[in-house]
């Protein structure tokens, strides 16, 4: 049984999807679209960069969305694709719910432009930070992000349950130093800052939160042909009047990775490929369960090996 995964923020890279609009019609007519739907040349960032342009959280997320899309109509020209389930990290949901068919691409591009531009400015600059702790459990990280409130007054908590034992934390800079440096008290082996330009998936990304309500009020949402594992529940869904709500939420919630690895595993789900730019999901998947077979398209040459595994 096979399971679509899309990535989020950190896949990117200059030259993403390039092969893909030389090579494919449908690729070609996914980044036109959005070009015209953001008036802007996003294909060309896409392409050519500037590196630090496409590192910025509002062209960010489009750039991936649009790149990930892309590679899937892509593939779909030359292969039939049947998946049981999708999901997504983070942004990747908006991919996810595209390929379902609950979300068109136009309104999707648009959506996470939006989204990218109200994370960013919820908090300013130099506030926050997140820090991946890895070597350490949940229970751990829970009780280093408490003990750094208690003693702070800040916002730390978990932001992203990557594995079982990489679990990345947000919040107020200085509660994110001391969380880190708690978690590797509490054993951690390694508390690695990361370079984010804001402190997602936690409580002070909730003005990005309401302001987000705001636009996703403005979309019809179908119920999904696939079911999508949601990240706020880590659980299949294909209620479309459940999406905008859970989409809400995944703002300031934690992305339970993990746990969606493990809920496709216990449906019966034996292979995931991964689209979109980069292979960060598949080497998360591989630390969280190793039974599953992995597969990825970022490239028109992984698109015909792909295309190869699936007809087998």
């Amino acid at each position: 049984m096979l399971a679509l995964l899309f990535p989020g923020q950190g896949s990117q890279e200059v030259g993403m999807g390039r092969d893909a609009w030389l090579a494919s019609d449908a690729a070609r007519s996914i980044f036109e679209v959005a070009d015209a739907t953001l008036g802007f040349p996003l294909s060309r960032l896409c392409f050519e960069g500037p590196e630090e342009e496409l590192r910025r959280t509002e062209m960010q997320q489009p750039a991936i969305l649009t790149t990930s899309i892309a590679i899937l109509r892509a593939l779909e020209e030359v292969t039939p694709i049947a998946p049981a389930f999708l999901a997504g990290h983070s942004l990747g949901e908006y991919s996810a719910l595209v390929a379902a068919g609950s979300l068109d691409f136009e309104s999707a591009v648009g959506l996470v432009h939006a989204r990218g531009r109200f994370m960013q400015e919820a908090v300013p600059e130099g506030r926050g930070a997140m820090t991946a702790i890895v070597g350490c459990g949940p229970e751990e990280v829970l009780a280093a992000c408490q003990a750094a409130e208690d003693a702070s007054g800040g916002v730390v908590a978990p932001a992203n349950f990557n594995t079982p034992s990489q679990i990345v934390i947000s919040g107020d800079a200085a509660a994110v130093e001391l969380a880190g440096n708690e978690a590797r008290r509490r054993g951690a082996k390694r508390a690695i800052p990361l370079a984010v330009s804001a402190p997602f998936h936690c409580s002070l990304m909730e003005p990005a939160a309401e302001k987000l309500a705001g636009e996703l009020g403005r979309v019809c949402f179908s119920d999904a042909r696939i079911p999508v594992v949601t990240n706020v529940e880590a659980r299949p869904n294909n209620d479309g009047s459940r999406i905008a709500e859970l989409l809400r939420r995944q703002v300031t919630a934690p992305v339970r990775f993990t746990e969606s690895v493990q809920c496709l595993a216990k449906l019966g789900v034996t292979r995931l490929l991964e689209i979109g730019p980069g292979r960060v999901l598949s080497g998360l998947v591989a630390r969280i369960d190793r039974g599953f077979e992995r597969l990825g398209a970022s490239t028109m040459s992984d698109v015909a090996d792909v295309a190869a595994a699936l007809s087998e």
